[in-house]
């Protein structure tokens, strides 16, 4: 290639750069017209609608399956994400408790589902995420709840027993674990810092190429990240985002036992949201006493027609041996087929709360 026709492609290159960047302005401007038809409301989470981000993520994809594309479906929702969390945020950002401290998944949760436009505020504990989005000082918050090879976050569903807490929306993250260290090699290493469940999920590499050292369990992998930084005989697990708050080096990536290892976080919000076309609900379930009590309760989900894909029990604190069931069903209580459902499952079980009606997880599919 000549330099005149390299000079030809930049200038073309410039030309599309000025294009975006007045779409861009123009996006923000039509934004902004939309917080002044929906008026004054009560801070910046007002106007923050999942459901309608939802379908505009949904149509991203659309296009880019019908365009012919140089950019992946991952890289286009990174993409939309940013925008729409800029355009939101034009006069004060979302404030975002999540799950502390700085550096774990769960921020990098916030900034997948928020973009990078938003306040967001580390939370000592689950417990403390919750108490902030009901207080108001936070307008959404973010918590783990279940992991693809370790199972559910107990704590975060016993939060939802005695909270008005709504679920707005559900993350799922790809969770790469990485040995973090400021040694040299691994014959440096002499101790490994990460959560109890990073250190389950590595389990096997561990025995593999640290036989010897010895594991310690923290509080969180950002945690075992801000120990290590001033070890030199020491390694921490956790992701690479905690590698660039903490300035630690990766040794080895991807050390995780399991390659398609997930973690789905709930967005917490404090209302109850409009349907978005492809939406989940999670129901809070007590069964009456007897034969048969779960039964009664799921039967009138296959009834009607409704798939469940999740069901989990947890102690009511009620008293001894009672129980409590978090149900996941496909749809919006909006709809006729899970309204009718839920109105059926209200005259079998003693109680039966909609915890939240929110989009389902957007993600792009496998290599796209």
């Amino acid at each position: 290639m000549d330099k005149d026709s390299l000079d030809h492609i930049r200038q073309q290159i410039d030309e599309v750069d000025e294009q975006i960047q007045a779409l861009l302005n123009r996006r923000a401007a039509l934004a902004g017209q939309v917080r002044e038809v929906k008026g004054q409301l009560e801070g910046p989470g007002a106007y923050y609608r999942p459901d309608r981000e939802a379908q505009v993520l949904r149509k991203v994809i659309e296009r880019n399956a019908n365009q012919t594309s140089a950019l992946t479906d991952s890289v286009m929702l990174r993409v939309f994400r940013e925008i729409m969390s800029a355009c939101l945020a034009q006069q004060e950002p979302m404030r975002i408790a999540f799950l502390g401290p700085e550096g774990t998944f769960t921020q990098q949760a916030v900034y997948k589902q928020f973009g990078h436009s938003v306040s967001a505020i580390a939370q000592p504990s689950i417990e403390d995420v919750f108490l902030q989005v009901q207080a108001g000082e936070a307008d959404f918050g973010v918590v783990p709840v279940e992991n693809s090879t370790q199972g559910i976050v107990s704590h975060t569903l016993d939060m939802f027993l005695n909270s008005d807490i709504k679920i707005a929306a559900e993350v799922e993250l790809r969770i790469h674990q990485h040995l973090l260290t400021q040694a040299k090699s691994l014959a440096q290493v002499e101790r490994v810092y990460a959560h109890q469940q990073s250190l389950a999920q590595c389990k096997h590499w561990l025995q593999a190429h640290l036989p010897n050292a010895e594991l310690i369990s923290v509080s969180s992998n950002a945690e075992a990240a801000r120990r290590v930084r001033v070890m030199d005989d020491a390694a921490a697990i956790a992701g690479q985002h905690a590698s660039e708050v903490y300035g630690l080096a990766i040794l080895f990536g991807n050390i995780e036992d399991h390659v398609d290892n997930t973690t789905r976080f709930l967005v917490l919000g404090r209302a109850l949201l409009p349907a978005s076309g492809d939406d989940k609900t999670t129901l809070l379930v007590a069964g009456s006493d007897g034969p048969g009590a779960l039964f009664k309760m799921i039967e009138p989900l296959s009834k009607h027609g409704i798939n469940m894909s999740r069901i989990e029990s947890r102690p009511s604190r009620q008293g001894r041996w009672d129980y409590v069931f978090f149900i996941d069903v496909d749809g919006h209580v909006s709809e006729k087929p899970l309204a009718a459902a839920i109105e059926a499952l209200e005259g079998e079980a003693r109680l039966v709360k909609v915890l939240g009606c929110y989009p389902r997880a957007i993600e792009p599919q496998v290599g796209a």
